[in-house]
């Protein structure tokens, strides 16, 4: 076997197990419901695995293997299960275990005020990945451009300090005059990302930079990024959440679906570390970071209008691939 596709076993196999659990428990039907989820779970988000590749290489080996095992029980009961509860509790203004017992014995409500709570969910979520796809573009140091009259602009203008984070800022206080109703949600959810994004960047560059031992560096940065890579999971993965009520308001095959889904694409991001994809592959994260603009604006303007999840995958899966074909024809042209 591939060492790299051995790193698929293990997903397989918890799928293989949550399947049967489920079939026993719902039947058919809850079977294909979590088919469904996990599938869409791990397509839909390609465009992170490419980027948490990346963030992963600047981690040690043992904290890229803890990112796929403590990592997972995070995404699966903490962004997928407990994060949910505490963002209803804060937007009904309900106890955690009063949220907790609507959640078991009745999804249909709970899966109601998680809608209700879906402004505060995408200003999060829109704000924290707008800063992740600017803060990539504007960059004065970035030497490698794919859409080149675009990112050389972009590049230009990272000269200016903190642009990215102004720029967030006055695109949250347009969105809370748009919707004045929603204005206190908007501002307090949008700048909690901010400040998290913030947070987070900052203590990954001052271990990295102030660490006076090449392990303490290693050690020290990986847990910062490791946080960091677990808050973007949920930025990803939030809004996704909300949407897997449409398809079923059963909060088991919900958290089984898009828990084995998400084991799935942390895997494939570990295959891409392992394998150095990103090495060849140059453009393909300019992609990613293409595709996370495109989430972030789509749920940025999903707090007004409804945006369908197939099309938000649509828009990363396009740029994902023109990324690749890109990357393919730049490899052929530089070995040939």
């Amino acid at each position: 076997m591939c060492p790299y596709m051995k790193i698929l076993l293990f997903p397989t196999i918890v799928a293989l197990v949550a399947g049967v659990g489920v079939f026993l428990w719902g039947g058919a039907a809850a079977l294909m419901l979590f088919l469904l989820l996990a599938t869409l779970e791990t397509t839909l988000s390609f465009d992170n695995a490419v980027v948490n590749a990346k963030i992963l290489t600047r981690m040690s080996a043992l904290w890229q293997q803890r990112f796929l095992t403590w990592g997972i029980l995070i995404a699966v009961f903490g962004t997928r299960l407990v994060l949910p509860v505490l963002i209803v509790a804060a937007a009904a203004w309900l106890t955690p275990w009063a949220v907790v017992q609507l959640a078991l014995f009745d999804p249909v409500q709970y899966g109601e005020h998680l809608r209700h709570a879906h402004v505060s969910i995408a200003a999060f979520g829109s704000a924290f990945l707008l800063l992740v796809s600017l803060k990539y573009f504007f960059n004065d140091r970035k030497t490698v451009h794919w859409i080149k009259s675009v990112e050389r602009l972009l590049s230009r203008w990272g000269g200016i300090e903190a642009i990215e984070i102004a720029l967030v800022l006055l695109i949250l206080l347009g969105a809370s005059f748009l919707a004045p109703h929603e204005a206190a949600a908007i501002l307090a959810a949008g700048l909690v990302g901010v400040v998290l994004f913030i947070v987070i960047q900052g203590f990954a560059d001052v271990f990295e930079s102030g660490a006076e031992h090449a392990t303490e560096v290693a050690t020290k940065a990986s847990v910062a990024l490791f946080v960091y890579l677990n808050v973007l999971d949920s930025a990803f993965s939030l809004d996704g959440v909300v949407a897997a009520f449409a398809i079923t308001t059963s909060v088991l095959i919900i958290v089984a679906g898009l828990g084995v889904g998400a084991l799935f694409v942390r895997s494939f991001t570990l295959m891409l570390v392992r394998a150095k994809t990103l090495d060849t592959l140059v453009y393909l994260e300019h992609g990613a970071h293409y595709a996370i603009l495109g989430l972030a604006i789509a749920m940025l303007v999903g707090i007004f209008v409804h945006v369908p999840e197939v099309i938000t995958g649509l828009v990363g899966f396009v740029f994902i691939a023109l990324a690749y074909l890109s990357s393919r024809r730049e490899y052929l042209k530089q070995t040939a």
